[in-house]
């Protein structure tokens, strides 16, 4: 499953859930999700992921996403108001949003 915003010029992804990893269902998601991007006649695909989450980055980099803004310490501002937010994941510190963009 992948769900999406409209952020006037572009699609945002908002979450990309696939259940079996490795499979191409986050490809073939990420290429509808393109596809109705196009067809609207938008720029690019945007999304925000965490510093901790290496798998993610990884997959979104070989897609072609394009690392273009680091927000440091957002996740920190973001557990003050929901603090449910684990602290780390993997042993890696979960402090930062990293920002990424596909041009269409």
């Amino acid at each position: 499953m992948l769900t999406y915003a409209d952020r006037g010029g572009s699609l945002e992804v908002i979450t990309i859930n696939a259940v079996v990893p490795g499979k191409g269902v986050g490809a073939a998601l990420l290429d509808a999700v393109r596809a109705v991007a196009v067809a609207q006649g938008l720029s690019r695909l945007t999304l925000i992921t965490t510093n901790d989450n290496t798998h993610a980055l990884r997959f979104y980099q070989r897609y072609g996403f394009d690392l273009v803004a680091l927000h440091r310490n957002a996740v920190d501002r973001a557990r003050d108001l929901k603090p449910d937010i684990p602290a780390e994941s993997d042993g890696i510190p979960i402090r930062h949003e990293l920002e990424l963009e596909l041009l269409l």
